[in-house]
């Protein structure tokens, strides 16, 4: 009961954090391209309770931000306009979850923009970018995780099931792409593709190439389990009574593989969120101006913005909660498949 708890208690804090970016529409005050030229680099709203005269007020509220003369990226408050920040209000249009026309976002404050977040050099917020950004760099880690799933529960049940020669080629191919550094592996792949693609294109490109460079690991854990349920007693018996190959893959052997699948698949997401992260970081990803994780953190590789707009470096906080959810889910799963190695199962384990 404690392990399904756990196992439930990961779940339910992904499934949460994978909502708010779903829904990014609604949770962003601001459409990610809107770009606002008279605020760049702006700082993080200060969000007020208490005004200058001393009253508190039960509605936060903003102040506008007004440059400061001279300046292109410093401002200061202006203090004779508080601007009340109200919740649920109707502002641009969206698609939530991508298909239903949408207007309502969570908040929003009267006469002023609220940057939670900072703005970037184009005056567009960063917190709405965070957001969306994070629809294209998690769908591209889960899509890359289901390609290389996919060819590696194919690769593995082939090599597993018919043995022989079959299974010596696949797994000197598999122990071949181990052996590699996928990391340059993939810079090197990426870097022969074509780079002026459009955002879609590149986001499927990126996405096919993680995808079919992480299939080994688990086309090999997959064969294991396949080795050991070939040869159960009632795959004999179904052998035995003339049952096909398709039929015996499907009822009785396939879906032993499904507690591997699961952990591989908590194991492999945030790998290769990271890889995408990283692709867009270096410019090999998802180009401007489509927001994605990765592209949000390519401007502080200038150094003016490194050492003068901290704000900038925000998105590497939000990568930790979802890399840890995703270790931690790995970890129930493992214990739920498999009791009696959970206490082996630590931070410094290697799966």
């Amino acid at each position: 009961m404690k392990l399904r708890a756990n196992l439930r208690a990961w779940v339910l804090v992904l499934a949460v954090m994978h909502a708010v970016v779903a829904c990014a529409g609604f949770f962003a005050p601001y459409d990610p391209g809107e770009q606002d030229r008279e605020h760049p680099y702006a700082p993080p709203s200060a969000i007020h309770f208490r005004d200058g005269y001393g009253s508190l007020h039960i509605r936060p509220f903003v102040y506008p931000l007004q440059p400061v003369a001279g300046f292109s990226d410093r401002y200061r408050e202006e203090r004779a306009a508080p601007a009340p920040i109200r919740f649920f209000v109707t502002g641009q249009g969206y698609r939530l979850l991508g298909l239903l026309p949408c207007r309502l976002h969570l908040f929003a404050a009267d006469g002023a923009r609220v940057a939670l977040l900072g703005t970037d050099g184009y005056g567009r917020d960063q917190f709405s970018r965070l957001l969306w950004g994070g629809q294209i760099s998690l769908f591209a880690g889960l899509m890359a995780t289901a390609l290389a799933l996919t060819f590696g529960l194919f690769v593995g049940a082939t090599a597993g099931y018919w043995g022989g020669w079959t299974d010596e080629i696949l797994m000197r191919i598999a122990e071949l792409f181990l052996a590699l550094p996928w990391l340059y592996l993939l810079f090197a792949i990426r870097a022969f593709l074509p780079l002026t693609v459009s955002p879609l294109g590149a986001f499927f490109l990126v996405t096919g190439v993680i995808g079919l460079v992480g299939w080994a690991r688990p086309a090999r854990l997959v064969r294991g389990v396949v080795l050991s349920a070939r040869e159960r007693d009632y795959v004999r018996a179904a052998r035995g009574f003339g049952a096909s190959h398709a039929y015996i893959l499907r009822r009785h052997i396939l879906p032993q593989t499904a507690s591997v699948l699961l952990t591989q698949a908590a194991i492999l997401a945030p790998q290769y969120v990271l890889a995408e992260v990283i692709l867009s970081f270096l410019g090999l990803g998802v180009p401007e101006p489509a927001p994605s994780w990765g592209n949000l953190l390519a401007t502080i590789q200038q150094y003016n913005v490194l050492t003068s707009y901290w704000w900038m470096m925000l998105p590497v906080l939000v990568l930790t909660p979802f890399f840890l959810g995703y270790l931690g889910l790995a970890s129930a799963l493992q214990g739920w498949a498999d009791p009696s190695k959970m206490e082996a199962v630590g931070p410094g384990s290697r799966w």
